[in-house]
């Protein structure tokens, strides 16, 4: 059953249980970290960009996470043409909340990651995010190192986004509130050695993805992640499964002209044991069929006994069709699209 939430309500109540379990079109559920009833070291915070160029065929993503007992600062760049990814990351040890991730969405904050190996800068203002980076160890394709830039992303006051809050049936008190932001218009630059890559906000598009919450130990989540334009209307894609109960809701969505279309569940057909062949796409009320074919498969894992992860972030061609609350039926014809399977021990 799809629960949709329309009324800001606290996330947490005296026990640690969510107060509604659903979906939402904005962030309604207000986060306290105090209020979480959780053992030491379980809570995972997050703050997540993606930003593509559709016509010159690269982009980025960049994260700072706060998992408690682990700090994790990441930028990955992404060059579709050439089939190459390359990324850096770096951790800390027992943040426990002190990176700084606020507690809202929309916070108008500074967050920062700062070392010589990596240094990231998100901040937050007046309907725009700003983000900038530097990273000497970085290498493209050809072997040139270092890179330096700053990347806008525009955010309307009316552009919807995919919001939900849900727990695990094993322990309620494990919960998962994650807010996805699509197709927020992109601008600026970065450069690496001497060549500067550009986004215009004509074409280009970047996504938001933000969550905190306590999980269970183990755990495998499956996501996928669109920004285009569909002539000249911005059209996203948020799907996602396997990450909690979600009897109450999923977090499938149709982004279209900055209001959201509500899908109910979809599945993900691969080959887990290669992650290059083609994926498929499905929903069960028949509204959205799509195929990837993948270009390049960012993997990461490690395997430390007691926390393990195994992920793989796959980029590709998609194409197919889905049809918004309304009836029509939109074309997609290779565009570029992210799926991820992830499996965590932690």
């Amino acid at each position: 059953m799809q629960q949709e939430i329309t009324a800001p309500c606290l996330l947490l109540d005296q026990a640690g249980h969510l107060t509604k379990e659903g979906w939402a079109r904005h962030p309604y559920w207000e986060y306290r970290r105090g209020d979480i009833h959780a053992g030491l070291l379980r809570i995972k915070e997050w703050d997540y960009y993606m930003v593509y160029s559709h016509r010159g065929r690269f982009g980025l993503s960049v994260t700072i996470s706060d998992l408690d007992y682990l700090g994790l600062g990441a930028l990955c760049f992404f060059d579709f043409e050439k089939a190459y990814y390359h990324q850096i990351d770096e951790m800390k040890i027992l943040p426990m909340g002190k990176l700084g991730l606020p507690a809202d969405s929309d916070a108008e904050a500074v967050i920062q990651w700062e070392s010589k190996k990596l240094s990231l800068t998100y901040s937050k203002n007046k309907g725009q995010r700003r983000i900038s980076f530097s990273c000497p160890e970085l290498v493209d394709a050809a072997g040139i190192r270092g890179i330096t830039g700053t990347i806008l992303l525009e955010q309307p006051d009316s552009l919807e986004s995919t919001v939900i809050a849900t727990s695990w049936k094993e322990n309620r008190r494990a919960f998962y509130y994650n807010r996805k932001i699509n197709c927020m218009r992109s601008s600026g630059s970065f450069t690496i050695g001497r060549k500067t890559y550009q986004f215009d906000p004509q074409d280009d598009m970047g996504s938001f993805d933000w969550g905190r919450g306590v999980w269970t130990y183990k755990n495998t989540w499956y996501w996928a992640s669109l920004s285009v334009l569909h002539g000249q209307t911005p059209l996203g894609l948020n799907l996602g499964y396997g990450f909690s109960d979600r009897s109450p809701a999923s977090e499938n969505t149709i982004l279209y002209d900055g209001r959201i279309h509500k899908l109910e569940e979809v599945t993900f057909h691969f080959n887990p044991e290669n992650h290059l062949e083609p994926w498929h796409f499905t929903s069960s009320d028949k509204r959205l069929e799509l195929t990837l074919h993948p270009i390049l498969d960012r993997q990461s894992a490690f395997d430390l006994k007691i926390l393990k992860s195994f992920q793989h972030q796959v980029f590709g061609s998609v194409s197919g069709w889905l049809i918004l609350d309304t009836g029509q039926k939109i074309e997609l014809e290779n565009e570029i699209m992210m799926t991820e399977h992830v499996v965590n021990h932690w």
